[in-house]
């Protein structure tokens, strides 16, 4: 429940205001999991709170490490999993969170989307990712890339009450420009993001400068086409005068050719953009292969002859399936 929200709730059951800020540093700052651990609060207050709220769980069924990073297999009350992955960078601690379970986008390169969507991610289950992490390594997590699992758009109000409370003073207390929320092209939560009251990161998985090659690999870009999603991105940035990212995962003969480097440099010049090229991480269920790092250079040197803003993303995971487009719902010993 977001700050917002909860003042409302206690309007409505004539407490003042301040008994939101309370619960909000006993769940946040103190971290406690049950009403009856809010000592400044009187009893028949929290048989109220018990009769009208629950505290959700998160379970941790597996956690597997490699160098700079932890992957996560995390269990939700229904018994669904999900995945998380926190990144050691040189400027803090990264968490890649979940936003569904499974997802519908059918990106023909990515695992995730080999699961159909069974539900949402509710706000406070993102929230538990970052809190059952933390408690689990004693550490503090400083960005949150809401890349995992799942199209965040097609969970739109929920990773926005998500984002309204993980930036909250009084919530998790992370940065807005600290947040990252990448989809992969609904054309209509854009324009409506443009309004979203957070300076929060964009990322748009673009992967493919022209219709044609997007369409085969993205099935989202048969209902909303390239030229339409630009559009869309202009908006955006003269709504928010706030850069996009753009994600291009690099697959060896597909989309990594000297021609789709100009096009694509056509496709975004004049935009207040950048270009982050994925090196592709393979799996064991899709045919594609990664770019020799000789291609990824030299599209990268192209796309910088062409004045347009580029990097290499850098590699976290892979050895433990942890990587960008690696990440399934899957059950244990699965």
């Amino acid at each position: 429940m977001t700050f917002n929200k909860l003042v409302s709730y206690f309007k409505t059951i004539n407490e003042k205001e301040y008994k939101a800020r309370q619960i909000f540093d006993w769940l946040y700052k103190k971290r406690v999991t049950s009403f009856k651990e809010m000592t400044n609060l009187k009893k028949d207050l929290i048989a109220i709170l018990e009769n009208d709220f629950f505290f959700d769980k998160i379970e941790i069924v597996k956690r597997e490490s490699d160098e700079l990073v932890n992957k996560y297999l995390l269990k939700l009350n229904d018994g669904n999993t999900i995945e998380a992955v926190l990144m050691e960078h040189d400027y803090g601690r990264s968490l890649c969170i979940s936003s569904e379970v499974g997802c519908n986008m059918g990106c023909t390169f990515c695992e995730s989307g080999r699961v159909k969507k069974i539900r949402n991610v509710t706000s406070g289950e993102m929230i538990l990712q970052i809190l059952k992490i933390e408690e689990d390594l004693n550490v503090r997590i400083s960005h949150i890339v809401i890349m995992g699992i799942g199209e965040p758009f097609d969970n739109y109000q929920n990773v926005c009450d998500f984002i309204e409370t993980v930036n909250h003073d009084l919530g998790i207390s992370i940065g807005s420009r600290h947040i990252t929320v990448s989809t992969c092209g609904l054309v209509p939560k854009i324009y409506e993001f443009s309004e979203f009251p957070y300076q929060v990161n964009l990322a748009i998985s673009l992967h493919a400068p022209n219709d044609e090659l997007r369409s085969k690999l993205m099935p989202i870009n048969k209902v909303y086409k390239i030229s339409e999603l630009i559009d869309a991105i202009k908006f955006y940035y003269e709504k928010t005068k706030r850069r996009i990212t753009f994600e291009y995962i690099m697959l060896d003969d597909i989309n990594d050719t000297h021609e789709c480097a100009i096009e694509l440099s056509k496709l975004l010049k004049g935009l207040n953009c950048y270009v982050n090229l994925i090196p592709y991480n393979e799996t064991n269920n899709i045919g594609y292969k990664r770019s020799s790092k000789e291609k990824i250079l030299k599209f990268y040197d192209t796309l910088k002859k062409n004045n347009i803003s580029v990097t290499i993303r850098r590699e976290f995971g892979s050895k433990i399936s942890a990587a960008c487009g690696q990440l399934r719902t899957i059950k244990e010993g699965s």
